[in-house]
């Protein structure tokens, strides 16, 4: 019920309006930095200068051609570190969510596959969601009534959930639950991240004073039904500081500061 402003529906037409617009907002800033690092660079006594300063071109050469940041791949750590500094909004990770009817919600339709040919090589996801059915799940008030209706439409799970996933995906991020008798949280990190790194997302006393976790696995703990159970069938496990946290992990953090 909502009109666009040029008058038409063209997902397309949009995402090339937005595509331009970030990239002259990049070539502004890459543009400003070259100004500034190009005599250091054209000495030659400045090293880092010259090196930024090829980063700087590379990007502007790709922006100056209607390509995004991301386009751009360099080889060294050192390069790759300064392009991260400069934060170019065109650099940053992309996911495309197409907003469609109800209908539509399970297999897309032709503004969905014209949206699909046009990022290809763009190397980003894309996510169909219904915001419509979105929104008469959400007024369901248990598990079963939601599960129920996705399965009278056709879908495995809501939009929402596949959206999380999606954006968790994209940024690298996985998740680890404490549990105690008050509550039961989940906390967000790095992937790759070790147990003191994570620890350290709680409070940095917990980082500071690492001693050692206690770690169930997610499987374990559905299957097992209890952290009792699990202990009982020995498969708490006990680690220390070069543990690498995994997603789902139920961690207890020992400490002393």
């Amino acid at each position: 019920n909502i009109t666009h402003v040029d008058g038409s529906v063209d997902p397309v037409r949009d995402k090339e309006i937005i595509d331009y617009e970030l990239m002259v907002k990049d070539l502004e800033t890459v543009d400003s930095r070259m100004a500034r690092t190009q005599k250091q660079a054209q000495t030659g006594g400045d090293k880092t200068a010259k090196l930024q300063y090829e980063v700087l071109s590379a990007y502007h050469d790709a922006l100056s051609a209607g390509r995004p940041a991301r386009s751009v791949k360099f080889d060294t750590v050192d390069e790759q570190r300064f392009a991260r500094e400069l934060c170019l909004l065109t650099d940053k990770p992309v996911l495309y969510v197409c907003n469609v009817d109800d209908s539509s919600a399970a297999t897309g339709n032709a503004y969905v596959e014209a949206v699909r040919k046009a990022i290809e090589g763009e190397d980003a996801q894309l996510l169909i969601v219904a915001a419509q059915t979105e929104a008469e799940i959400a007024e369901l008030d248990t598990f079963e009534e939601r599960r129920e209706f996705l399965e009278s439409i056709g879908l495995e799970e809501s939009g929402v959930s596949r959206l999380i996933r999606a954006a968790y995906s994209l940024l690298d991020l996985q998740t680890y639950f404490t549990a105690g008798p008050d509550e039961v949280r989940a906390w967000t990190f790095m992937r790759g991240s070790k147990a003191p790194k994570c620890a350290g997302i709680i409070h940095t006393d917990f980082e500071k004073g690492f001693i050692r976790a206690e770690v169930i696995k997610y499987p374990d703990y559905v299957s097992l039904g209890s952290e009792a159970a699990v202990r009982a069938a020995g498969k708490m496990g006990v680690e220390g500081k070069e543990y690498v946290v995994e997603d789902g992990d139920i961690m207890h953090f020992l400490f002393n500061v």
